[in-house]
C-alpha cells in the first residue's frame, strides 16, 4: 500500500521527541511493505513547522537535515510526488479554505493510486493512523 503523509504524519515520523512520534511509527511497523510518500506541500510544511516551532529549536538547516535523513532510512520506503494537480482538482467537500490543502492531498494520492495518512480525523477520504 502506497501513503502519503500529511504534514503532521510526517512531522510526527520524523521528529522522534513528538508526542505522536511512536504511534506514527508503531502504524508504520505494522504496514510492513507500505510506500511513504512525500511531495513539495509535505515536506515545505515539515520544514517551516519544525523550524519555526520555538519549542523545538530547530533551524531550517538542522529541518532539512532531519528530512534528509529520514527519507534515507532504510527502516522507512520513501517516495517523492511529483504534483501536477491544479487547483480545479480540489473535491466538492472543500468548502473553507482550511480545507484546501487537505482536499489537494487527498487528489494528489488518489492520483497516485494512494491514499493520504493522517492524524486528523476531519479529512474526507483520508486515512486516520491508529
Amino acid at each position: 500500500m502506497k501513503y502519503l503523509l500529511d504534514v503532521s504524519a510526517l512531522i510526527a515520523l520524523g521528529h522522534l521527541d513528538h508526542a505522536l512520534h511512536e504511534r506514527v511509527a508503531h502504524w508504520i511497523r505494522s504496514e510492513g511493505d507500505a510506500v511513504l510518500l512525500t511531495c513539495s506541500i509535505t515536506e515545505l510544511g515539515f520544514v517551516r513547522i519544525l523550524s519555526q516551532a520555538s519549542g523545538y529549536g530547530f533551524t531550517v538547516a538542522h529541518t532539512l537535515a532531519t528530512l534528509k535523513q529520514l527519507k534515507a532510512s532504510p527502516v522507512y520506503a520513501f517516495e517523492f510526488l511529483e504534483d501536477g494537480n491544479d487547483a480545479s482538482l480540489l473535491p466538492d467537500w472543500v468548502k473553507v479554505s482550511l480545507q484546501t490543502t487537505d482536499g489537494h492531498l487527498v487528489r494528489l494520492a488518489q492520483a497516485h493510486s494512494a491514499v493520504l495518512a493522517t492524524l486528523d480525523v476531519k479529512i474526507p477520504g483520508a486515512f486516520v493512523i491508529p
